[in-house]
This record gives structure tokens, C-alpha cells and sequence, in this order.
């Protein structure tokens, strides 16, 4: 049986139906932030998929860092996507991890040899991220990435609160 090693979890995502809402929220009662605010959307954002066919989507995400663990929220905005489905299956709530693995295509092609489908995928300004239904293995959804060696996030769109 092929094996995927999960080396590290850096970070973990909850989806929320507003951004905004949900960092004051996290903010205010449990001191999580500052948050930094992104659009990921064409044309920055391109090889959309979803389970693996061509599919435009977008969204808004905040990160904050809670000790070692970037914690991320994301709010769908257009397209369908796994956070739209999450959202009215489940309501609110933990969506994925993010895992750190050596080789993201052994790692993809090792999912898929033990029946750990792609859900949904793209790249934004160069980082590509996958995620992987790992529910029936772990009872949650992996995320993948790989990135070239100059990748860094960009300037925020926003901060909260303000100025943090």
C-alpha cells in the first residue's frame, strides 16, 4: 500500500460565511490575530479545479498566527466550491489542515493510489495547493501545497484589527 507522510501541520481552516464577521469575532473573544486579508481570484489565482475538471471560483481569506499554527478562516465569494458545499452541509466549522510533505506530486499520486480523491485546486501567484478528501482515513480534508523558492505572501488588502 502506498504511504503519504505528513510531516508537519502548519496550519488549519475553518470556512465562515463573512470574513470580517468572523475575525472581530475570533478577535474579541479569544484574542486570535492580527489577521492579514486576501482576495485569491483571477487573474491571480489560475488552474482552478474542482475534482479534478476546470472550474473558476474565489474567495477571501484572513490568517493569523496562533503560536506555531497559522490559523485561517476562508469565506467563498464566486463558483462553486468546496468551501460553498462545506457551508451548506455543515454550517460554519473546520474545514482542513494543511500538511507540509516532500514531494507534492509523489505525495498527490500517493493519495490517489490509496483512494484519497483531489477535491478542489488551484495556484495563486505561484504557490499550488490541493486538497485531498482524506474524511474516510483521518475524518478530515488534507491541503497540500508546493511553492517555488522565491514565494512570499504579498502586502495584505487589510489587516484587523486596523493597523495591527
Amino acid at each position: 500500500m502506498a504511504r503519504v507522510e505528513l510531516k508537519q501541520i502548519p496550519q488549519i481552516c475553518v470556512v465562515v460565511r463573512d470574513v470580517q464577521e468572523a475575525m472581530e469575532r475570533y478577535w474579541k473573544s479569544f484574542g486570535i490575530g492580527p489577521w492579514q486579508v486576501y482576495t485569491m481570484a483571477p487573474p491571480l489565482m489560475t488552474e482552478m479545479t474542482i475534482r479534478e475538471k476546470p472550474e473558476p471560483y474565489s474567495m477571501r481569506i484572513a490568517l493569523a498566527q496562533v503560536g506555531n499554527i497559522q490559523w485561517e478562516l476562508i469565506q467563498p465569494l464566486t463558483g462553486q466550491s468546496i468551501y460553498k458545499e462545506f457551508l451548506e452541509q455543515n454550517g460554519e466549522g473546520l474545514h482542513h489542515v494543511l500538511s507540509v510533505v516532500d514531494d507534492y506530486d509523489k505525495a498527490l499520486a500517493g493519495f490517489k493510489a490509496t483512494g484519497m480523491q483531489p477535491l478542489m485546486g488551484g495556484t495563486w501567484r505561484g504557490a499550488t495547493f490541493m486538497y485531498v478528501d482524506a474524511r474516510k482515513q483521518l475524518g478530515m480534508i488534507v491541503e497540500i501545497f508546493k511553492t517555488n523558492p522565491d514565494f512570499a505572501l504579498p502586502e495584505p488588502e487589510a489587516t484587523y484589527p486596523a493597523g495591527k
